[in-house]
């Protein structure tokens, strides 16, 4: 397998590094989180315009036909800078499913908005109480007068609060389904809330919210099979993110400990020190491989065991490598790694919130046992 990037893929990185270095520094990360929105439409605005958000649409829906390989660089591009705004939410989820499921007319509207940046879309899925579980229990959507009537809650649905549409799953008659409910849909309320590593989510609840036949996205009750693929979809470009945010870490500790002295001696010259930073690298470079596998086989596998099996194995390896290299990032920093001032302690988080979505080591090791 060919683990580096084509020069077309290095060149989007190159220019979406250089934006964010120039426009999207720490300081202004932090402005953006403070912000009442918590995400910033000037970026999103940049992001459409280098084509992020249309990498992997289809090309008959405006996009470039591609795959998560090809959103792999720019993923640890965004990684690198923590972006917060929605794209993995967006792109790996939302249309995803429209791409896979939706009509023509649903494609057309909702798609070409996604690659021209003026559409964000956010995948209501998670209950309260069913950790990890994507098949839903509790949300449901009933047949009434040639509509649909949907009532439920959906918790920390990230992208939410910016999100102009949301794609709920629920269970009909037939089985999970797929309903495209507009922000402004009466009976459709959130809560918001800010993630630990600084994202925008919301509780969302679905009282008696009634949507038009045409709501429904795919076949009734054919819902499963897109879902899981969305999800592991997201899940590769979400380890392509921690494979950046755990390069940051270990290129900053390396800075920190190469000015930082004690005894007259810069701390990296002490050999404890400069074993726990090659520890630190080689994970990250082992996740950054079972990252690409992962992506890879999300692109290619024949058959959804096969994909599932590779993202679970890259899954399970991102959350251990990013519970080490947050950790030893923070300690070889001492008190100060864990001060808002530091851009350190915002990866630290980061990274134990990437450890835990879409399934902690722990559920990834139960779904590649029952795989294998």
């Amino acid at each position: 397998m060919n683990f580096e990037y084509t020069e077309e893929q290095q060149q989007l990185a190159d220019s979406l590094r250089r934006y964010l270095a120039n426009e999207y520094a720490f300081d202004r990360r932090k402005a953006i989180i403070a912000s009442p929105e918590g995400v910033s439409d000037t970026a999103w605005a940049a992001f459409a315009e280098l084509g992020l958000t249309a990498i992997t649409l289809p090309e008959a829906d405006g996009g470039f036909g591609g795959g998560a390989v090809d959103l792999m660089a720019p993923m640890e591009a965004c990684g690198e800078a923590l972006v917060v705004e929605p794209l993995i939410e967006t792109i790996g989820l939302g249309a995803r499913l429209v791409a896979r499921a939706g009509s023509p007319a649903q494609r057309e509207t909702l798609l070409r908005g996604v690659a021209e940046g003026s559409v964000r879309l956010a995948f209501a899925s998670l209950e309260p109480g069913r950790r990890y579980q994507l098949d839903p229990q509790t949300t449901t959507a009933r047949a009434h007068d040639g509509a649909w009537v949907l009532e439920g809650d959906k918790t920390v649905v990230i992208g939410a609060p910016s999100a102009h549409t949301l794609i709920v799953s629920a269970r009909t008659a037939a089985g999970v389904s797929l309903f495209l409910v507009p922000r402004d849909t009466p009976g459709l309320s959130l809560s918001p809330c800010r993630t630990v590593d600084g994202q925008r989510a919301a509780d969302v609840r679905l009282s008696g919210v009634r949507l038009p036949a045409d709501a429904l996205l795919g076949a009734d009750g054919a819902a499963m099979a897109h879902i899981e693929e969305a999800v592991d979809f997201a899940t590769a470009l979400l380890c392509a993110d921690a494979v950046g945010a755990m390069k940051q870490a270990t290129d900053a500790t390396l800075d920190y400990t190469k000015n930082r002295k004690q005894f007259g001696v810069p701390i990296s010259s002490f050999q404890v020190l400069q074993h726990r930073m090659v520890e630190m690298y080689i994970g990250c470079e082992q996740a950054r491989s079972m990252a690409i596998l992962a992506a890879a086989r999300v692109d290619s596998a024949t058959d959804a065991a096969e994909r599932q099996r590779a993202v679970s194995m890259a899954k399970v390896k991102i959350a251990d490598v990013a519970r080490q290299i947050s950790q030893e990032s923070v300690q070889l920093h001492g008190g100060m790694g864990m001060t808002e001032e530091m851009k350190v302690s915002h990866t630290f988080r980061r990274l134990t919130m990437i450890a835990q979505r879409f399934g902690d080591a722990d559920h990834h090791l139960e779904r590649y046992a029952a795989l294998s």
